[in-house]
């Protein structure tokens, strides 16, 4: 079968597409420099999948790295690009860090990928491009609005910069804007492994049902919303994963209609910081400790997606609940509090 690259294939997203590309007979390469991620996740994949994927620790935001890299690897038949920053607070804190990571490191694969007569790539771009979207649901030509964050911004630019390159190359790429990630493998071989705080809500939950954090932090109850908090679209990260491979396999067997796709990836319903917490006390049989708080700079009011376009052509949809990936999440915590090598290394 064909060779794929994943970068930041060790990550959240990254290692469970993984899975699935092996699943479906890919050889896979991942290339991660674990600023964000843990070596032992490899092992994790091998037991899910039987097979342990190429490793390469390298970092791309090094050019002379990623060309090397091309040339060992010079019969790749498609790139998932995840390697990136992601989490929005961060961003609007240390705004080069991000420009850097991630564009440089965008920019320096697409020159390989040009090089070659015919390249097929994945981009995990990401709901942020909409900005705040004036009408829910959000379609695939719903306006982009003005970015609300740096990492918001290196998304746009992200695809303007890959829009620019299909033109006037053999590339044919599929950009997955994609909304709230959560959950894990049922077998919770792997999951969500942040370093430090958590950026994102679920993995703070989970924590915070551990007794690792003292309470959840709501960010503003005062929004034009069904309970006054933030609503996202809530998808489980296995459903997200199988998108992936439903997409590149698009493009491998050149079905794609355009050089250049787009996609909305997310269940098509809305849901809000507190009713997160609701599935997640259900699931855990626990009451959540949690206050509320002021308003986070950067934080639209909802998101969530319209999927016809995912449905329809790709023939891609979701399968998972809110609780399911909610238990799923929950089952990854616990177990990562119980084994050593898969501990944080700060929490």
């Amino acid at each position: 079968m064909s060779k794929i690259v994943v970068t930041g294939g060790l990550g959240f997203i990254g290692s469970h597409t993984v899975v699935e590309l092996q699943n479906q007979g890919f050889e896979v390469v991942v290339i991660d420099n674990l600023s964000n991620s843990s070596i032992e996740v490899l092992d994790g994949i091998e037991r899910i999948t039987g097979k342990k994927p190429i490793f390469s620790a390298i970092d791309l935001r090094e050019k002379k790295a990623v060309q090397d890299f091309f040339k060992e690897h010079d019969d790749v038949a498609g790139v998932i690009h995840f390697a990136a920053s992601k989490a929005v607070g961060e961003s609007v804190k240390n705004p080069l860090l991000y420009y850097e990571n991630n564009l440089g490191a965008l920019v320096y694969i697409l020159q390989e990928l040009e090089k070659k007569a015919a390249a097929h790539f994945i981009f995990s771009s990401s709901c942020t491009v909409y900005g705040q979207a004036e009408v829910m649901p959000i379609a695939e030509t719903t306006p982009i609005q003005p970015a609300l964050s740096p990492y918001g911004n290196t998304k746009q630019i992200g695809e303007e910069i890959i829009s620019d390159v299909v033109k006037v190359s053999g590339i044919n790429a599929i950009l997955l804007r994609y909304f709230n990630p959560i959950g894990s493998h049922p077998s919770a071989e792997i999951g969500e492994l942040p370093i430090g705080v958590p950026q994102n809500l679920v993995p703070f939950i989970t924590q915070a049902g551990m007794g690792l954090r003292a309470e959840l932090s709501v960010y503003g109850n005062d929004y034009p919303t069904v309970d006054g908090t933030c609503v996202r679209d809530y998808i489980h990260v296995v459903d997200l994963a199988k998108a992936h491979v439903i997409a590149l396999q698009r493009l491998l067997d050149k079905k794609n209609a355009e050089p250049l796709e787009i996609f909305n990836l997310g269940t098509g319903k809305g849901s809000s910081v507190l009713e997160v917490i609701a599935a997640f006390e259900k699931v855990s049989g626990q009451k959540l400790p949690y206050k509320i708080v002021g308003r986070r700079e950067g934080d639209v009011t909802e998101a969530y997606a319209n999927t016809d376009k995912a449905n329809n052509v790709l023939g891609w949809k979701t399968v998972s609940t809110l609780e399911e990936a909610m238990a799923s999440a929950w089952k990854w915590e616990q177990k990562i509090r119980t084994s050593p090598e898969f501990m944080p290394k700060s929490v």
